[in-house]
């Protein structure tokens, strides 16, 4: 009897279920998310027309000042960009005016389709224009030396799941290109290429519930950009070169080989004033706008390891922040909010939307 009771408890240890193993986690790997302040620019109202010809000789440009150079997209991790750009604006009732200057001792061009997709092919130039700073429904606008253009509205970022919608089109809008030299002639050296853009009020209502057009001391986000790439020649020809990756040139450092980081762009202020009068002041929430996008990427690489979001700060990497937000998570979305040193509660969301309860822009 005592070895067949051995034999049954044998037995039962054997065939008694087991708790189920549950895997590791994986651990996380957060992205760095250093902080890099926003260039900014004071537009100031245009004190005479503008003809839109691409040669930036009306008197009412002599009054706007020049960018910064532009640098690697990248910033301070890449080397100066090795031909100069800059850009300037103005503004009246009816138009966004924007000039830019691009050295360039070849300039070329192959694609002459509207809404082509430029910078695969040719060297180019792109603005990224978000009026309410919210990351959402933003507008990009790419051209090359002949003045075909690319004009596309952008949901959300992409990184947001974002989509590109190509068939919107800029209402009323005005380009113009001029070539410092020769186009398409691999024969000569050129000196470069000069852009003039009239972008309608008209044709940004649609992106934003902020006053269009602006009035005195509103701010807007916006940055630019310049892809340049290689080229070979064959058969008299230019012909982009493939075997180099090309560079990316931009007014306000992303900090990424990557435009569609809306919160990483510029800031243009809007001034009534006498050109040269006013001196751009960065804004005073931006650390905590920054603060909230670190919460932002953070769940992201959370998100993508475990499928969930977190509800713990510390979990995220992120004890360090000198601000501390408030998380409220669900199974399918979250959100951080936090106040600026000036008391306004900002919000940020899964979906990347970055908002104030008192609004955008901030004064």
């Amino acid at each position: 009897m005592l070895l067949v009771g051995l034999l049954g408890l044998i037995a039962a240890m054997v065939f008694l279920p087991r708790p189920a193993v549950h895997p590791v986690p994986p651990p996380v790997t957060f992205t760095d998310y250093p902080y890099i302040e926003p260039r900014g620019y004071v537009c100031y109202r245009a004190r005479a027309p503008i003809a839109i010809d691409g040669r930036l000789d009306d008197p009412a440009w002599q009054h706007a000042p020049w960018s910064e150079y532009f640098v690697d997209i990248e910033g301070d991790k890449k080397p100066p960009p090795r031909y100069m750009t800059r850009v300037k604006m103005l503004w009246d009732d009816e138009c966004l005016y924007i000039a830019a200057e691009l050295e360039e001792p070849h300039v070329w061009a192959t694609l002459t389709k509207h809404d082509s997709y430029i910078f695969k092919e040719d060297n180019d130039f792109e603005v990224f224009l978000d009026p309410d700073g919210d990351n959402q429904l933003y507008a990009e606008l790419e051209m090359n030396a002949q003045n075909t253009t690319w004009d596309l509205l952008l949901t959300k970022p992409y990184l947001a799941k974002g989509k590109p919608i190509d068939a919107w089109e800029i209402v009323g809008l005005k380009t113009a290109v001029h070539v410092d030299g020769t186009l398409n002639d691999p024969r000569d050296t050129d000196h470069g290429w000069t852009i003039e853009i009239a972008w309608p009020w008209t044709g940004l209502r649609e992106l934003t519930d902020v006053k269009v057009p602006p009035t005195d001391g509103d701010r807007w986000r916006i940055n630019f950009s310049r892809v340049q790439g290689g080229h070979t020649v064959a058969g008299g020809k230019y012909k982009k070169d493939r075997s180099k990756d090309d560079d990316n040139w931009v007014w306000s450092p992303q900090g990424a080989i990557n435009m569609h980081m809306p919160e990483r762009w510029g800031c243009l202020l809007f001034s009534a004033a006498a050109p040269g009068t006013v001196t751009f002041s960065p804004d005073p929430d931006n650390q905590v706008r920054h603060l909230l996008h670190r919460v932002l990427y953070a769940q992201r690489d959370y998100y993508r390891e475990r499928g969930h979001w977190s509800a713990s700060l510390g979990d995220l990497g992120l004890l360090d922040m000198p601000v501390v937000p408030r998380l409220d998570v669900t199974p399918t979305q979250f959100e951080a909010s936090a106040k600026g040193p000036g008391g306004r509660l900002w919000r940020i969301n899964s979906d990347a939307r970055v908002w104030s309860e008192e609004g955008f822009p901030s004064r």
